[in-house]
C-alpha cells in the first residue's frame, strides 16, 4: 500500500505550540506519531514523506529506525542539511525534492511546497486530471491560500490535517475535504470545491 505523510517534525517542541499540536511535549508528541505510524504501516508499505520529518539532525537514526515500512522522501526546507548525508540517505529508498509517478491511473506530483500549477494540475482531452500531493503549511489557514483550498485535486499530507499519521490516497482525499470545507468561509466556495470533488 502507498501511504503518505510529511511534516512530522520529529523532536521538535516548539511545533506543538506553534501548530497548536495535542501534546503536552515533545516527548508525547513522538511516541504518538511514532505509535500511529507504526499502527498504521506494514513492513512492504510504501510511505512517501513530503518532508520535514526531523528537527534534530543528531537524532535521525534514533527515529527512523523505529519507523516501519519503506520509506520515500520528497526533501522539505528542513531536511536539506541532513538528508544528503549518506549515513541518513539508507534509510529511505529514495530521497529527492520532487517526484511524479502514477497512482490509479492519475498522474501524481509529489513536493514538499505547495504549486499552484503542476503536471496535468487541470484536465486535458484524453488525459487523467493530476494530483499534487504537498505538506509545509501545516494546517495554517489564511487568504494567500485560497486559490490552494479551492484545487480539490491539491492534498495537503500534513500530520496536523491527517490525525498524525500516514494515510492513503482515499484517506487524504477525504481529510483534504474535510479540511478545506471548514476553511472556506465562502459558502460558494465550499459549493465549488464539492462540486469538483463529487464529479471526480
Amino acid at each position: 500500500m502507498d501511504l503518505f505523510l510529511s511534516d512530522l517534525h520529529l523532536g521538535h517542541g516548539n511545533i506543538i505550540r506553534l501548530c497548536e499540536r495535542p501534546f503536552a511535549s515533545v516527548e508525547e508528541m513522538d511516541a504518538a506519531l511514532i505509535e500511529n505510524w507504526n499502527r498504521k504501516v506494514k513492513k512492504e508499505d510504501v510511505v512517501y514523506v513530503l518532508g520535514d520529518v526531523v528537527w534534530d539532525k543528531r537524532k535521525v537514526a534514533y527515529y527512523m529506525e523505529q519507523l516501519a515500512g519503506r520509506k520515500i522522501l520528497i526533501t522539505g526546507n528542513h531536511d536539506v542539511g541532513w538528508a544528503k548525508r549518506e549515513e541518513c540517505q539508507r534509510y529511505f529508498e529514495l530521497v529527492a525534492p520532487y517526484l511524479e509517478l502514477r497512482l490509479d491511473g492519475h498522474p501524481i506530483t509529489l513536493c514538499h511546497y505547495p504549486l499552484l500549477e503542476w503536471n496535468f494540475s487541470r484536465e486535458e482531452e484524453k488525459k487523467r486530471l493530476g494530483y499534487l500531493i504537498h505538506g509545509h503549511i501545516h494546517n495554517r489557514v489564511s487568504e494567500e491560500y485560497l486559490p490552494l483550498f479551492l484545487r480539490f485535486n491539491a492534498l495537503n499530507a500534513g500530520a496536523d490535517v491527517n490525525g498524525f499519521a500516514p494515510v492513503s490516497f482515499a484517506e487524504l482525499m477525504e481529510n483534504n475535504l474535510q479540511f478545506k470545507l471548514a476553511a472556506l468561509q465562502d459558502q460558494a466556495h465550499k459549493e465549488r470545491l464539492l462540486a469538483e470533488y463529487e464529479s471526480e
